[in-house]
């Protein structure tokens, strides 16, 4: 690569870094050029050479940092392991991690963004929901999940646990941190017990999982 793109590159690179700390401390509603170039260091026509507009400035924060968590969980449904196992291990580390980021995840999943932003939110949900339709599939090849329909399934799990973390991420809840890991056992017991046929052993004794991928923060 010539050093000009490579250049280009590190300060795109730089100017995202600095809005994910605007939206980390404020919300996508702080997100505003002038306080992205105070964090960057750079002027606001800097940014707008690399991101014409905030709206498209959003989306790039909404698509690289979901990105992240789309391969976090894809690396659990191809690791080795059973299914039921790896559904409780993918949501839990999806709660996990988002209570470890609480402002940034809350912005991600959940407070008003631009209308044309919300197309790559949803986008990156399907994503995550292929993931899941990966696994309900092989646990039900395995006979350990019910025979269900594959992506209406993915698609509620999804619902589901995001929904399940609304309270947790909002700005104005207080003390969640401590128990940040019994929210995230509780959202993915939950979880596996959606799909998983009546009398598996998880359903009764779901032990907390450590999984290497829980140890990621939640960042670009």
């Amino acid at each position: 690569m010539s050093p000009k793109p490579s250049r280009a590159l590190d300060k795109k690179t730089q100017i995202l870094r600095a809005a994910r700390s605007v939206v980390m401390d404020g919300g996508f509603r702080e997100l505003q050029m002038n306080a992205v170039a105070a964090a960057a260091g750079v002027a606001v026509g800097t940014i707008y050479r690399y991101f014409p507009s905030r709206a498209e400035l959003c989306a790039a924060i909404v698509s690289v940092t979901s990105q992240r968590e789309v391969d976090v969980l894809s690396g659990i449904a191809v690791a080795e392991g059973e299914p039921s196992r790896k559904v409780r291990d993918a949501v839990r580390t999806f709660a996990a991690r988002a209570m470890r980021g609480r402002r940034l995840a809350y912005g991600l999943i959940f407070e008003p963004i631009d209308p044309e932003v919300e197309s790559t939110r949803l986008k990156y949900r399907r994503a995550i929901a292929r993931v899941f339709e990966t696994i309900i599939r092989e646990g039900i090849a395995a006979g350990e999940f019910r025979d269900v329909d594959v992506e209406v399934a993915g698609a509620f799990l999804v619902g589901a646990f995001m929904e399940g973390l609304v309270g947790s991420l909002a700005p104005d809840t207080g003390g969640i941190q401590e128990r940040a890991d019994e929210i995230a056992d509780a959202i993915a017991d939950l979880c596996l017990a959606a799909v998983a046929k009546s009398g598996h052993p998880l359903l009764h004794h779901a032990p907390r999982t450590e999984s290497a991928a829980q140890a990621i923060p939640l960042r670009p």
